[in-house]
């Protein structure tokens, strides 16, 4: 056999390996993609087309009648406001509380470190459910914290129950770890080196955290903050336990609308409008993963 019919040979076999992995990978993630598309993408297609027509005598037209009723309907702009103060409150609390937590557990090496990394990680193992009413029980009317301060002679503080702060202190409480775990991750792509030659040209603590730490993890801190929004939104055990019913977080009101007020049209265009609202944070977490993956490749 000549050289050139074996390199030819051998560029088929390459090209027939490539394409064998290809259908492979294919296979691989068929599955999932199919389940996103199930799941997810056919029933808010079905939505927003639901959302956008109107059945009539003679036949479907297209219609902004449920948009235009949504965003003129007080009730409805209420309960969408305080769904996004609730989520951006969370959110920067979350954040704020978060992160000091993380730069201890990365740069400490103190047996400390791993108790306060298990008390970070502990809600992950506690239903909402039960979160709900244990902070109904600690923080609520009569609750414990209400005991202690008449044992002890003093005012009753205001419950945060059934108030906007009351599914805040659960929502962050019930958050803390998956935040956390995200910042953590994002802080193992700062080494020591770089901090320790900081401190050797004279940097403080702020400075090396400005400088420094945040630079490398500000995409890290948009993929959290992108994944805690998206998980507000679509709360509902929370919101629904320790929230006021009047506003109400979008997670009940669109289990209301639909339950009591049996207007499912309604509850559709809540859910396309939140769903839209969460896309645009799905966005920069697309972005941001795509412009880490370009940095690396580089």
């Amino acid at each position: 056999m000549s050289a050139a019919e074996a390199a030819t040979d051998s560029a088929g076999a390459r090209a027939s390996g490539g394409l064998g992995r290809g259908l492979t990978g294919l296979l691989l993630v068929a599955a999932p993609v199919a389940l996103v598309v199930a799941l997810i993408l056919w029933p808010v297609g079905v939505s927003v087309f639901d959302t956008l027509t109107v059945q009539r005598p003679d036949g479907l037209h297209f219609s902004l009648d449920a948009y235009r009723f949504f965003f003129s309907d007080g009730f409805s702009l209420r309960n969408l406001w305080l769904t996004i103060q609730v989520a951006g409150t969370c959110t920067v609390l979350l954040l704020l509380i978060s992160l000091p937590i993380a730069l201890y557990l990365r740069f400490s090496e103190t047996r400390l470190a791993g108790y306060i990394q298990a008390l970070a990680l502990f809600p992950l193992f506690v239903p909402s459910i039960l979160l709900a009413y244990a902070l109904i029980r600690t923080l609520g009317p009569n609750g414990t914290v209400d005991i202690l301060l008449t044992a002890v002679g003093m005012p009753k503080l205001p419950s945060p129950y059934l108030t906007p702060w009351g599914p805040i202190i659960g929502l962050v409480w019930d958050n803390l770890p998956l935040t956390l775990l995200i910042i953590l991750a994002g802080l193992a792509n700062v080494s020591r080196a770089s901090i320790d030659a900081a401190r050797d040209v004279g940097a403080g603590s702020l400075a090396v955290l400005w400088y420094i730490i945040l630079p490398r993890i500000k995409g890290t801190l948009l993929v959290a903050a992108s994944f805690v929004i998206l998980g507000l939104f679509s709360a509902f055990t929370l919101p629904y336990l320790l929230g006021p019913a009047v506003p109400e977080m979008m997670g009940p009101f669109m289990r209301r609308t639909i339950t009591e007020v049996d207007d499912p049209l309604q509850a559709r265009t809540q859910a396309v409008v939140t769903f839209m609202i969460c896309a645009v944070f799905a966005m920069f977490y697309v972005r941001s993963v795509a412009r880490t993956r370009r940095e690396q490749s580089s």
